[in-house]
């Protein structure tokens, strides 16, 4: 099994070993991401390789709504550290397990993501073109 470390992060820290974050705060407590998020954890790697199967495997547990029963408070729901720790690395151990079927998954997530990222360039075409148009019509 992959060794990490997971800490909450300090703003202004650089880390130089392969890491992500994951957001502890609000009701997308869980969803990670590359860059900092201000209420944060970090799990930092000794390889860019297991940070990469990491991430998906957060995204997937934020996408479930995994993190939701593990939610403190009434106003600003947040994760807490120790409840983070308990539950990740054996949810991670049991999705990695089946080491084949884990890479096709990643495989699947990630050309998805790339045509979601397509979609919304093309969408974004589409709103220029509209608007390019509606700028000729208005001028005349």
């Amino acid at each position: 099994m992959t060794n990490f470390i997971v800490k909450t992060h300090r703003k202004d820290t650089l880390y130089t070993k392969p890491h992500l974050f994951i957001l502890n705060k609000g009701l997308n407590s869980g969803k990670p991401q590359k860059e900092p998020f201000t209420n944060s954890f970090v799990i930092i790697f000794q390889q860019e390789e297991d940070c990469e199967n990491f991430y998906f495997i957060a995204f997937s547990l934020w996408q479930t709504k995994f993190w939701h029963q593990y939610l403190t408070g009434s106003v600003i729901p947040f994760l807490r550290l120790p409840d983070f720790k308990h539950e990740f690395n054996p949810r991670a151990k049991t999705m990695m397990e089946e080491h084949e079927q884990h890479q096709k998954n990643i495989a699947a997530l990630k050309l998805l993501e790339q045509k979601e990222n397509q979609f919304n360039e093309n969408i974004k075409l589409v709103n220029d073109l509209r608007r390019v148009i509606m700028y000729r019509y208005c001028k005349k």
